[in-house]
């Protein structure tokens, strides 16, 4: 006779793998990377009175100069969310199923914009700065290529979870592939992908910042530019500014994707 586990009993057997699988994982990581938790330990006294003591207070002083940058920063990142966007859009209604031409355009389009997401940002600005240079053109470039890889994958899914019956009655009384986009799949989605742009363009003013400091332009230039002269008070401020404008644009987005959906 074929014996069973009782389910509750099942589920902690599973559970107890689950853990050991993370701890062994987690040993075995340590090993190849090297890390000590003593050493991590022992240095936090250092990095924190390295902080306070050389960062803070922030230097009101300033702020006339991190204007011009912070701004920079934030019209990289709404520029490149908006043109992300509109290709995006292309690109997910061919890597849609119900709007995919063929099966075949929509493997090419996943698979390169899966290629798209997987570099990071900060790689592409890298790859790009020695072909056009340090500025802020090359930081709106390398933010707009990884957010169409991002936006393309997010747009297709919400394109997937409409609701086909709307799509089918058009089809059964003769309308097009265009009249099926434009009354059937654009008006359903449209919420969740202002939503998915607005949760871009978070990412992107993040972003924005580390991409400016290996050539980028914006706040990212200034902060990276005031650690080498040892202005770490001046950087300070700039890092606040820069967190204060992410939390006023999350606070704003929010309230946007609430009222859509």
């Amino acid at each position: 006779m074929e014996t069973h586990i009782p389910l509750h009993k099942e589920k902690q057997l599973y559970t107890w793998l689950g853990i050991a699988f993370i701890m062994i994982s987690v040993y075995l990581t340590s090993i190849a990377s090297r890390f000590d938790p003593y050493e991590a330990l022992a240095i936090v006294p250092g990095v924190l009175k390295f902080i306070f003591t050389d960062f803070f207070p922030p230097a009101a002083g300033a702020l006339p100069n991190i204007g011009v940058p912070l701004l920079d920063t934030v019209c990289m990142a709404v520029v490149s969310t908006i043109l992300a966007a509109a290709v995006s859009l292309v690109l997910a209604l061919l890597a849609a199923a119900p709007t995919t031409p063929h099966p075949a355009v929509k493997m090419l389009v996943r698979g390169g914009v899966s290629l798209l997401r997987n570099i990071p940002s900060l790689a592409w600005t890298l790859i790009l700065v020695p072909a056009f240079g340090i500025g802020k053109f090359v930081g709106l470039i390398a933010l707009c290529i990884g957010s169409v890889g991002t936006l393309t994958r997010f747009f297709a899914e919400s394109v997937e979870e409409i609701n086909l019956g709307g799509i089918e009655a058009i089809r059964s009384v003769g309308g097009s592939y265009w009249q099926t986009l434009k009354c059937g799949v654009i008006p359903q989605c449209t919420p969740s992908l202002i939503s998915w742009t607005l949760y871009n363009l978070e990412l992107n003013i993040r972003a924005s910042t580390i991409i400016g400091m290996v050539g980028g332009g914006g706040i990212g230039m200034y902060i990276q530019f005031t650690v080498k002269l040892f202005r770490y008070d001046h950087a300070a401020m700039a890092i606040i500014l820069v967190a204060v404008t992410v939390l006023i644009l999350e606070y704003i987005s929010k309230k946007i994707r609430s009222f859509l959906l």
